[in-house]
């Protein structure tokens, strides 16, 4: 419901109830909000409430207030959907209105919108993944490893450009591999972005290693290469050079490779890309992932290709790929028994869901362009408003806009901070999940302690990202309808901040 929608619902009580009903008929709702002199809601009109009025022949002088009623049930701005659905079931009825602290209405939820919620990112299958796990059925290739896992990787490794893959059970089971087949060992360092998912950073920690987290820049919301020359002075001062760098792919947007792999190239340090978020992408005509002598991708429920759970460890060195297999079916040695010489792990993906993966490669360039037509609409509809900045699109960049993200702007920290919140839980309310901008992980309790670099000194993009930033539903199904409501709810969250502000001012 948009903003002229929900304003033209606020009717006043002294309204003549048959020039309710032509209210009640143009805006569609099944439901009027009467509201006194000063906005505080009085009471709530029924298409029931008007169909009892013709059948009892009410005459036409008569207002909404004059009409047969009860006190307005109601819920305020901290309501759950749960609790409001409770109301609902509870009382048989398909709406509730949400009154601010003066009683004056703010919202309305329905019903209809918390039977469908609106996810973040769902799974988009196809019909071609069926076809691979009936195969995988028909011959009895359920356990791990098998045909299927044997062509994702080909098939993927061929489609980023890179020579060999390793099909593995997650994104962060990747990372973990790719960080020992670096020569990571206890006591070391790893850089890392700070501004991603923990699973990039949490293999650190398994290896014994010790992280060092560096800034984003605002231009890609990715490493900040003015940071990480900052940190390589400071490392090699300290005598503690990085084994490997952890460059993270933000919401399907490449870091600027450019600028970042000279200065690790200059310390001879190898780099660990983290493409989680990024399959698809296009960094100069190149595809996100194949600019790490290690690169990972996920194919988590939420990712634009999914396998349900999975990851990929993709490289150009075959020695690194046939090590990343050892160790990934623990770490078996050749022989006709179970041998084992080192420490191994069970991280291979099995054959059923390497078939899922290998239907939905054939529709990625589909889904990333599913994703960017979503991220059109919602900066076509919010065009122009002064409060908001999108993610950045580098130049030579193509993004999948894994994630439409944007950041709040305006105000100080704690203003667009608890914008931010105002805005995350007005569309919970109306089922429909966003999410903040990950945050960063100098600022998790886990990493306390840990060195970290700003992008410049007194400017700490990546907090400020995380106060200020929103993550907005935005899977390759979503509907046109679907894509509709959330604008609609944005617009009015928006434009209440936005009225609230001029009020103060006035």
């Amino acid at each position: 419901m948009n903003a002229d929608t929900f304003n033209a619902l606020c009717v006043p009580v002294n309204l003549p109830w048959k020039q309710a009903l032509t209210v009640m008929d143009d805006t569609a709702q099944g439901v009027l909000l009467a509201v006194d002199p000063q906005g505080r809601l009085l009471r709530t009109i029924t298409d029931g409430d008007l169909r009892r009025a013709v059948l009892g022949d009410v005459p036409d002088s008569k207002t909404l207030a004059d009409l047969p009623g009860r006190e307005p049930l109601v819920a305020d701005e901290n309501a759950t959907p749960a609790q409001l659905q409770e109301r609902m079931n509870a009382l048989s009825i398909q709406h509730v209105p949400v009154v601010d602290a003066a009683g004056r209405p703010i919202d309305l939820v329905s019903a209809r919108e918390l039977a469908s919620r609106i996810w973040l990112s769902s799974p988009h299958l196809g019909e071609e993944e069926s076809v691979f796990v009936e195969e995988a059925f028909r011959t009895n290739w359920i356990a791990p490893l098998g045909p299927h896992v044997d062509g994702f990787e080909k098939e993927l490794a061929a489609h980023v450009g890179m020579g060999h893959a390793a099909a593995v059970s997650s994104g962060t089971a990747a990372i973990h591999l790719g960080l020992l087949l670096l020569g990571v060992k206890p006591g070391d360092t790893v850089f890392c972005s700070s501004l991603t998912f923990v699973g990039s950073a949490n293999p650190i920690n398994y290896c014994g290693a010790r992280p060092v987290f560096i800034d984003s820049e605002p231009q890609t919301w990715n490493m900040s290469p003015q940071a990480l020359a900052r940190a390589f002075e400071w490392a090699q001062r300290e005598n503690r050079l990085p084994r490997c760098v952890v460059i993270v792919n933000l919401y399907g947007q490449n870091a600027d490779m450019d600028a970042l792999l000279p200065i690790c190239e200059q310390y001879g340090v190898p780099v660990l890309e983290d493409a989680a978020e990024s399959l698809g992408a296009k960094y100069k005509g190149r595809a996100s992932g194949s600019f790490g002598q290690l690169s990972i991708y996920s194919f988590n429920g939420n990712k634009i290709i999914t396998t349900s759970g999975g990851g990929m460890l993709v490289s150009n060195d075959a020695a690194l790929m046939a090590r990343a297999r050892k160790l990934s079916t623990q770490a078996r040695e050749p022989a006709a028994h179970y041998e084992h010489v080192e420490t191994g792990f069970n991280y291979r993906m099995s054959n059923v869901l390497a078939g899922i993966g290998r239907g939905q490669l054939k529709v990625l360039e589909d889904r990333v362009r599913a994703r960017r037509r979503v991220f059109e609409r919602y900066r076509e509809a919010l065009a122009g408003r002064s409060d908001i900045a999108w993610q950045p699109e580098g130049e030579g960049q193509y993004a999948t806009r894994w994630l439409t993200c944007f950041a709040l702007t305006g105000g100080d920290p704690a203003d667009r901070s608890a914008r931010r919140d105002r805005l995350l839980h007005a569309l919970e309310r109306h089922a429909v999940e966003a999410r903040p901008v990950w945050k960063p992980m100098h600022m998790q309790p886990l990493f306390a302690g840990a060195p970290y670099f700003e992008h410049a000194p007194g400017e700490d993009v990546s907090r400020a990202l995380f106060e200020a930033g929103v993550c907005l539903p935005s899977g390759s199904n979503m509907s046109d309808a679907d894509l509709e409501r959330v604008i609609g709810l944005l617009l009015r969250v928006l434009g209440r901040d936005q009225a609230d502000k001029e009020r103060a001012a006035a």
